[in-house]
This record gives C-alpha cells, sequence and structure tokens, in this order.
C-alpha cells in the first residue's frame, strides 16, 4: 500500500512538473508572440516607434517563465531529494532568480524612465522663464 502511494504521488509530481515547465515555455511563447506583434504594428504605423514599452512587455512575461519553470525544477528535487539534484537545483536557482532579478531591475528602471519621458520635462529641468 506504502509503495503504490509513493508510487501515485512520484507520478503526480512529474505531471505537476511537466505542467508548470509548459505554462512555463507558453508564457515565454505567448510573450515572443506580443513582442513580434508589437514590433510589427510599431514599424507600420508612420508615427515614431517606441523599442522600450516592447522590450519591456517581452521582460515581462519572460520573468513570470522564469518563475514557473524554477518552481517545476522545485518539484522535481521534492521527490528525488539527492544531494546532485539539491546541487543542481541549488545552480539553477542561483541563475534564474539572478536572471529575474536583473530582468525586474532593467523592467523598473525602463518604467521610471519611460515614465519621466511621458511626463515631460520637470520644473527643474524646464528652462527659467526669460528676464524683462
Amino acid at each position: 500500500m506504502f509503495e503504490t502511494s509513493q508510487h501515485f504521488l512520484h507520478l503526480a509530481v512529474q505531471w505537476l512538473r511537466l505542467a508548470l515547465e509548459a505554462v512555463g515555455a507558453l508564457v515565454i511563447a505567448a510573450g515572443a508572440i506580443r513582442g513580434l506583434v508589437a514590433l510589427a504594428a510599431a514599424r507600420a504605423s508612420p508615427m515614431e516607434w517606441r523599442f522600450v514599452p516592447i522590450r519591456l512587455t517581452l521582460a515581462r512575461y519572460l520573468s513570470l517563465a522564469l518563475e514557473f519553470q524554477l518552481a517545476a525544477d522545485i518539484l522535481s528535487t521534492a521527490i528525488s531529494p539527492s544531494w546532485e539534484e539539491i546541487g543542481k537545483l541549488a545552480a539553477i536557482a542561483v541563475i534564474r532568480t539572478g536572471l529575474n532579478y536583473f530582468l525586474a531591475m532593467e523592467i523598473k528602471g525602463e518604467s521610471v524612465a519611460a515614465t519621466a519621458h511621458a511626463a515631460g520635462p520637470s520644473r527643474e529641468q524646464a528652462p527659467a522663464p526669460a528676464g524683462p
């Protein structure tokens, strides 16, 4: 009985891991498609196109996909926690967390810059009124 329940749990976790990896891949695909559509629309319009919003959109999708992929890796280690698997998980977690951190920093920095650009010059940057 214990063997059967352990086998069922192992099988359920493997399917869940596969589902999480598939969701991560679908998120990347959705972000790539959305980015390509936005790029095509921006290039087709006569207005000046902006590259930064498209990059930020793709970066958000990649960040979300990294979270799903990391969750899948954690699940796989939860069912077979050998030292080799734990070491692999640690390396993967560090790499993916680092990528996610730097993506988040870039998104934040670009969002702030885009907001400042959209708002126009601040009072401190505006030229002083001409004297008499």
